[in-house]
């Protein structure tokens, strides 16, 4: 039995299991939670031409999965136009930008092959829906709302939130879309830390372009050809700060939070974590996981 097993299979989490919400869900597990996901609920969003609802089952490796086949809004319409693209993966409840898609070697992926209406809900309602009453771990790529949805959970919901990515955009993707200055700005308000970051991008040349002078150009540029790739959106993540003045955190929130650091291989916060859980709350298990962190720190000399 792992440290994460022992502590998951806990008193502290018998009643109140780890929540994990995934907005823009694929098929497959999000790696980072493969260690915990038996004793988790999942709740992910995956939009399809079904009914709404959701299907609780303990398949896919979740304790639970709630499964919501609908679009996730902030807003409270039951429908919403939904923008496909000739990329599925880049269909949006915004509509593509093309004039500024046009001048990148991605844009023909935007290109909008149809609008149709779908249903909607909103996460506190999912949330409410899936009999849970708070999330953990909060990860949503949902091309260009990633912003407004967290804001929807409201402000006590967001200080209990223990980690939280996002895929904010950085060019104009999409009209009205929350970008990663909107991002950083908002959760600088917040008590969180940003605890990593990737920049994503493609290549500057225009659809005409690529059009015009390489007439054997299939939609994006040919392999091995030199051009620089410049920053379009980001991939970050921000961890609960966990600050002395966060009295709504509880003692299995420590205990889940240390966990986390140590999925993210955050060693040096996870001893910080433990350390003043066992100022705050007395407990033997703290001394473990701050021993478990020193090791960690001790041994991995290349973080």
């Amino acid at each position: 039995m792992t440290i994460i097993d022992e502590i998951l299979e806990s008193n502290y989490f018998t009643d109140n299991p780890p929540v994990l919400l995934d907005i823009g869900a694929s098929t497959a597990i999000h790696p980072k939670w493969q260690p915990l996901a038996r004793h988790s609920i999942c709740i992910a969003f995956d939009a399809d031409d079904r009914e709404i609802g959701y299907a609780a089952t303990a398949s896919k490796g979740y304790k639970k999965l709630h499964l919501f086949n609908s679009l996730v809004s902030d807003g409270a319409a039951a429908e919403a136009d939904f923008f496909l693209t000739r990329f599925p993966l880049c269909s949006s409840l915004l509509e593509p930008d093309q004039q500024s898609l046009a001048q990148y070697n991605f844009g023909d992926l935007f290109e909008l092959d149809k609008v149709v209406r779908l249903k909607t809900v909103q996460l506190r309602e999912a949330l409410k829906a899936a009999g849970v009453a708070k999330v953990d771990w909060f990860k949503t790529d949902s091309q260009g709302t990633d912003l407004r949805l967290f804001n929807s959970l409201g402000n006590n919901l967001i200080k209990q939130t223990l980690v939280a990515e996002f895929e904010p955009g950085i060019v104009d993707a999409y009209r009205g879309e929350d970008k990663l200055h909107d991002l950083m700005r908002f959760m600088d308000s917040q008590p969180f830390w940003m605890n990593d970051m990737h920049i994503k991008g493609t290549q500057r040349i225009s659809q005409e372009a690529l059009r015009r002078c390489f007439q054997d150009h299939t939609g994006q540029l040919r392999e091995g050809m030199s051009l620089k790739t410049s920053p379009c959106w980001s991939e970050v993540s921000y961890f609960n700060s966990f600050g002395p003045e966060a009295d709504w955190l509880n003692q299995r929130d420590y205990l889940l939070g240390w966990i986390f650091a140590l999925i993210e291989g955050q060693y040096g916060f996870g001893l910080d974590i433990a350390l003043q859980g066992g100022k705050r709350f007395g407990t033997a298990v703290f001394e473990q996981l701050a021993e478990c962190s020193v090791e960690l720190l001790t041994r991995d000399s290349s973080r």
